[in-house]
């Protein structure tokens, strides 16, 4: 089985047409920043300093500005414009990730059909989060052929009632709001034909700068004038759980700066608020701590994936099932901040799902 990967790259031109790769000094900015020293940066990065220096140049060159600054004390930082390149590479690989790695899924998906026709793929539709990399990352190194598509919750669960998929992937909050997001679903599932099976508890919650300048306390805090958002994108269950918990405490989007800005992913937000665009962002904690972020805690959440119960006792399904109960997995997850796999694996009846989890008898 081969494995595909797909990176993004953002290159710079001038007017003459002369490029330069700002992914390629992007680490090295990164390491001057935490080095304080451009010849530190590059030992670490095994580069000589006249190499170091000639990337540097080159990308200054065509921006026409300095990356590196010198303050007394500190010896080399970033300037202004090298911040900014440090922040456009890290907006950008986080704005596409979940796109790149369904582009690669999908590649090496076609390419293994062709060089092993008889195995057949883990179709995983699912609303982006890490648990799920975590299980394509798991189900990939044990050779286990999987194709993920990460989009919108009701667009996997829509994907499963159609034959698409094999496991949709999506999220219910714990408490008042869980009817309400189980409605956007329930008329495509068939509780004689579907169950659930838990992945991780999680929590959502607020990103906020480190030390929390703006000081946000929740999120009535949004409809302060002075306070930037950034919007998960509509239809994903993270949207339409911001919007139930705004109107609960009677707060208008309208009046909330941002609500109409967008981004795919937790990752996005998180970057998109590290970055200083915005003040405040909602989504899952292992996003926020990764950017060096605040995490203010608003709800608890049940990650499922919908499947055909027929097929629990199939290959794949059956191996994804054995992954997901193995000790190896939920160590992992528990790793996450804000992640509980105290119930993965475990297939919970369809109806109850809805309106809270309740374990089957063991198959």
């Amino acid at each position: 089985m081969i494995r595909v990967e797909c990176e993004a790259q953002l290159v710079v031109r001038d007017m003459e047409g002369r490029e330069a790769s700002l992914t390629d000094v992007v680490p090295l900015l990164a390491l001057v920043a935490e080095e304080g020293s451009i010849a530190q940066a590059a030992q670490r990065r095994g580069l000589s300093y006249r190499h170091a220096w000639g990337l540097l140049r080159d990308v200054e060159e065509r921006l026409g500005g300095a990356l590196i600054a010198k303050a007394r004390g500190r010896g080399s930082v970033l300037s202004e414009l090298g911040e900014a390149v440090l922040r456009s590479q890290r907006l950008c690989v986080e704005r596409l990730h979940g796109n790149m790695q369904s582009l690669a899924s999908e590649v090496a998906s076609d390419l293994n059909r062709w060089l092993a026709p008889d195995r057949e793929d883990v179709r995983i539709h699912a609303s982006h989060g890490y648990a799920v990399a975590e299980l394509v990352t798991a189900l990939v190194a044990d050779e286990v052929p999987v194709e993920i598509k990460y989009r919108d919750s009701a667009d996997a669960i829509t994907a499963l009632a159609r034959g698409e998929c094999d496991l949709a992937g999506f999220h219910l909050p714990r408490g008042e709001f869980r009817a309400a997001c189980a409605n956007a679903y329930r008329s495509w599932l068939d509780p004689q034909r579907h169950v659930l099976v838990h992945l991780t508890r999680r929590k959502q919650g607020l990103f906020v700068g480190r030390g929390n300048p703006k000081r946000i306390e929740g999120l009535v805090d949004l409809a302060r004038p002075d306070i930037r958002f950034v919007n998960r994108q509509p239809g994903s269950g993270t949207r339409m759980l911001i919007d139930l918990l705004l109107t609960r405490i009677g707060v208008d989007p309208q009046r909330v700066n941002g609500y109409a800005l967008s981004e795919l992913t937790h990752s996005a937000i998180a970057a998109f608020v590290a970055s200083g665009m915005a003040d405040v962002g909602f989504g899952v904690e292992p996003a926020a701590h990764h950017f060096g972020l605040d995490f203010i805690p608003v709800v608890d959440e049940d990650y499922y994936f919908a499947c055909d119960r027929t097929q629990l006792d199939r290959e794949p399904l059956a191996a994804v099932l054995e992954l997901l109960r193995g000790a190896a997995f939920r160590q992992r997850v528990a790793q996450l901040d804000g992640y509980d796999p105290a119930e993965c694996g475990t297939v919970v009846a369809l109806d109850e799902g809805w309106s809270g989890p309740r374990v089957l008898s063991p198959r």
